[in-house]
């Protein structure tokens, strides 16, 4: 029997984010520390078997309403069936004839709730690769994160494409989305995605609250309809987060450590005088700060990320972080040892 296994991981944003909805600039990083796993094999019935995400049963309504907060109302499953329903579309629209076996399909995910590491892609870049392998079907890889956009779009789910290019091109990217980069391929519009030596990052560390979270699409509350109706505050400001990207990508070349911290506490400070954010959130970046480490949103939520300068400031980052709340990681970026 044929069995295929993927794996998607999560995400941290460096520099430049939000920007990437808006035409602008990016860095990233992926991180295997997490991940969304999607196992699919030959079956007699397309089958797509719940995961403890997508409970049905509950002890009592508080505990309805708790996990309804923590994921949402459809889990994962609402995730795979609209990637395998695009990957139909497209294979239709590239006139692409798939085979008639049919697959079981269940997926597992360890990446933690609205906190912005992108769990909801992750799960469907892992579903998109067992699919391509099963059917033998080579999506470029330029449109594969606009494809995986559209099938958030589709579900409601806001965001840009810089979660999708890292989880497509794992490593280290830096990512242009100025309008004139834009070139379509297989009907799907892709980018300049340029890949990085991750070995030329200086130390990063990444921070998520253990308990506190909120959905993407709360985070991005009126900076659309405010940038739509061109408010220059807006408008200004995604320009300066591309700046601070293209940046970035010279500091990070140069390995210039001074310089790469100011870009991320810039980026943060940019983005906390745009956006509405929570006390807990401010806390968060206010306490890395004091160690002595930049600090930044690592996506939507409650994740940061930023750079430390040896091991004492990561312990002092570790204590003070986890006395308020918060789990600090090493973000793995290259595949381990069982994974090549």
């Amino acid at each position: 029997m044929l069995i295929i296994r993927k794996r998607g991981y999560a995400r941290a944003g460096l520099l430049g984010n939000p920007s990437d909805g808006y035409n602008g600039k990016t860095i990233s990083i992926i991180l295997r520390n997490f991940w969304a796993d999607v196992v699919l094999y030959e079956w007699d019935s397309v089958d797509i078997v719940l995961a403890k995400q997508d409970r049905a049963r509950f002890r009592s309504i508080y505990d309805l309403a708790e996990d309804v907060e923590l994921h949402g109302y459809y889990g994962g499953i609402r995730l795979i069936k609209a990637t395998i329903k695009s990957f139909v579309d497209y294979c239709h629209a590239q006139e692409i004839t798939l085979h008639d076996q049919n697959f079981s399909v269940r997926y597992q995910t360890n990446i933690p709730q609205q906190v912005g590491l992108a769990g909801s892609s992750a799960i469907i870049t892992a579903t998109l690769h067992a699919l391509m392998e099963f059917y033998g079907v080579d999506m470029p890889l330029p449109v594969q994160p606009t494809f995986v956009l559209a099938v958030e779009g589709a579900l409601g789910i806001a965001g840009g494409l810089q979660d999708r290019v890292i989880q497509c091109y794992e490593g280290l990217v830096y990512m242009d989305f100025a309008k004139e980069k834009g070139r379509t391929v297989a009907g799907l519009t892709h980018y300049d995605y340029e890949p990085m030596d991750p070995a030329l990052l200086l130390p990063i560390y990444v921070a998520y609250h253990a308990t506190l979270g909120e959905p993407t699409e709360i985070f991005h509350n009126d900076i659309r309809s405010r940038y739509n109706r061109g408010d220059s505050l807006i408008v200004k400001a995604m320009e300066d987060f591309a700046q601070l990207a293209q940046d970035g990508r010279q500091a990070i070349l140069e390995r210039d450590a001074a310089r790469l911290n100011q870009l991320i506490d810039e980026n943060f400070d940019l983005r906390n005088s745009i956006f509405a954010l929570a006390p807990w959130q401010i806390q968060m970046i206010e306490t890395a700060r004091a160690c002595g480490a930049s600090a930044k949103f690592a996506g939507s939520g409650g994740a940061i990320v930023g750079v430390y300068q040896d091991e004492a400031m990561f312990q002092e980052l570790t204590g003070r972080l986890e006395a308020i709340g918060a789990l600090v990681i090493k973000p793995q970026i290259f595949p381990s040892s069982k994974e090549t």
